[in-house]
């Protein structure tokens, strides 16, 4: 008789693709977590589409890329994802050549300007949009300056709405808190680009060509990775090696389809189902 976590499992045999978070659930801080070889090399052995999608927008394209390959995974540039991207997209259709003031770092600021936006500093004129990433730069004047702007008529922009960032130091601030503090400050919310936003997941899916219902989600927290997956149509699998695990699932009140202890478990689970 197969356990519980086998049969709720069973799905894993129809997919043909994967949206899968990163930190906390691939890395932690500057270390792979265990596994990750070894969970690339079984995706690729069976011909299973993915993209790595991240919340943080901190970070290029090209620099989680090295990041992930320097530990021995096979993936292209191709693959990875990240909320600036996406967030950089969206401007890029509703500004096109616009102004923005911005809260982040090189990840933002190459998307943005990638993108062909104006980012402007300071007061200095009117701003279609007021963009926030992580920052670990973050001063009182950046937050005045945003909320100014907000206040005048710019539209607000939250990459991602992450409090926390799992680090190997300990979980520590994220984009989210930034956002928590303009919000009180302007009384206005943040139109949201990353997960649980379907903007990534409806991306990830186009780029890779398939359909939800062939296609899981894999990470670490329930209210972005999970929640996000199930709102795309998406099976869902959470990994207990960042910032949510079993007991959350009780407070939060998200049920994900599968919940793994980490990478190895899951290759092992996935490769039973397929016989």
């Amino acid at each position: 008789m197969r356990s519980p976590k086998a049969q709720a499992a069973s799905f894993l045999k129809d997919i043909r693709a994967m949206m899968i978070d990163i930190d906390g659930t691939l890395l932690r801080g500057n270390l792979a977590l265990p596994g990750l070889v070894e969970f690339f090399d079984f995706l690729n052995q069976h011909g299973i589409q993915f993209q790595v999608a991240s919340n943080n927008a901190t970070k290029t394209l090209s620099a989680y890329h090295q990041k992930i390959i320097a530990f021995g995974a096979q993936l292209s540039l191709e693959n990875v994802l990240t909320c600036s991207t996406v967030t950089a997209l969206y401007l890029q259709e509703k500004y096109p050549g616009g102004k923005v003031f911005m809260i982040g770092q090189s990840g933002l600021d190459e998307a943005l300007t990638q993108a062909g936006m104006q980012i402007i500093s300071g007061l200095s004129g009117e701003v279609d949009a007021v963009v926030v990433g992580g920052d670990y730069s973050l001063t009182y004047e950046k937050l005045k300056y945003a909320s100014l702007h907000i206040q005048r008529g710019a539209e607000f922009i939250g990459t991602n709405p992450d409090l926390l960032f799992p680090t190997d130091e300990g979980l520590v601030p994220e984009c989210g808190m930034t956002l928590v503090a303009l919000e009180t400050a302007t009384q206005i919310k943040p139109v949201i680009m990353g997960k649980p936003n379907r903007f990534m997941f409806d991306l990830g899916m186009k780029k890779m060509g398939v359909q939800p219902h062939e296609t899981a989600m894999l990470g670490d927290r329930l209210e972005t990775d999970i929640q996000g997956g199930q709102i795309a149509g998406m099976k869902t699998i959470l990994v207990e090696t960042g910032v949510d695990n079993q007991s959350s699932i009780v407070n939060k009140g998200i049920q994900p389809d599968l919940v793994v202890q980490d990478l190895p478990e899951l290759v092992e689970i996935w490769k039973e189902q397929l016989g």
